[in-house]
Parts: C-alpha cells; structure tokens; sequence
C-alpha cells in the first residue's frame, strides 16, 4: 500500500498482540534502507541476532548466513515481521529460499510494491480513512478528544480534507 496508510501501524499492533504464542519472534523495520546501507551479510547478522536473542556477527557469507538460518530455526514456531520491504531478494536473504520453520510459524511483510508478494498466502491492503473516521484521528492527535474543539470545526475539515485520509498525514498535521 501506499506510504502513511498504516501498514507498519498495523503490522507492529499485530506482532504486539501475537508474539507471545511463538518461540521466536522478530520485527525488522526499514528493511529496504537497511539492506542499501548496511548489506545483506549485516542484515542477516541483525536478524539472526534478534530472533535468537544472542549477539550474532562475522557470518562473512550469505551463504552461511542462509545455513545458520536454517539450522537454528528449523522446525520451530516463529513471528517474522519484515517492514518496508521492496525486493524479493531481502525476503530470501533473510528467510531463506524456502523456508522450513515449524507449523504455526506467521510472517508479515509490509510493502509499497505488491510483486513482491506474489508467493503470499494472503494479502491484506489498508485502505485510507473515510470522512468520519478521519476527523477523529486528527482530533485524537490535535486536541486529544473525539471531536474536534467548537472554535477548530471548519479548521480541521479543511485539515481533514487535505490529508486525503491517510493516516500518517493526519498525525502529523
């Protein structure tokens, strides 16, 4: 989906709720910036050393990278959530070509670019806020209340407007 719908929101409110049913559990935000930054041999470094709670460095290969992926986390039940992913190859290096994790096992990829996920069991795509629901959020946000303050109603429907129901846009106004 596009950016400011809420896709990380969601994704970060969903592992919050459901990480304790699994055995390992892992949130990697900025997954495209990361991987351009810092390489793919850090990335797996990084999520070899969060979902295993242990300090993971000096795999040197992707290669062994994909080996201690697999071996250390084979068969068991995990929670992966991979946020602003934009290339099937961060999903592979990171879970693997195909991945054997343990029945159960749940994994979230947030991304702007949907052929990216065209292996995936389900899709789901946030929509923008309608008029309503809009107004609230940047209520919320604005004056800490449902509505918004009596002298602000023509303020915050232009406000409310502009932000064409994203989300994000309504935060920050």
């Amino acid at each position: 989906g596009m950016g400011g719908i809420g896709k990380t929101t969601i994704a970060r409110a969903v592992y919050e709720e459901i990480a304790c049913q699994f055995e390992a559990c892992c949130f990697l935000d900025n997954v495209k910036e990361e991987f351009s930054t810092c390489g793919a041999v850090h990335m797996q470094e990084k999520f070899l050393s969060r979902i295993l709670n242990e300090k993971v460095q000096s795999l040197g290969t992707l290669d062994r990278g994909y080996r201690m992926i697999l071996k250390r986390l084979q068969l068991k039940k995990v929670l992966i959530v991979l946020d602003d992913v934009d290339d099937l190859f961060q999903i592979e290096t990171l879970l693997g070509k195909q991945h054997s994790f343990g029945g159960g096992s749940r994994i979230i990829i947030t991304t702007r670019d949907k052929l990216v996920l065209s292996g995936a069991d389900a899709i789901y795509s946030p929509k923008v806020l309608s008029g309503d629901g809009a107004l609230e959020l940047f209520s919320q946000y604005a004056f800490r209340t449902k509505q918004p303050k009596r002298d602000y109603d023509h303020l915050s429907s232009r406000a409310v407007r502009y932000a064409q129901g994203l989300p994000l846009a309504l935060k920050i106004l």
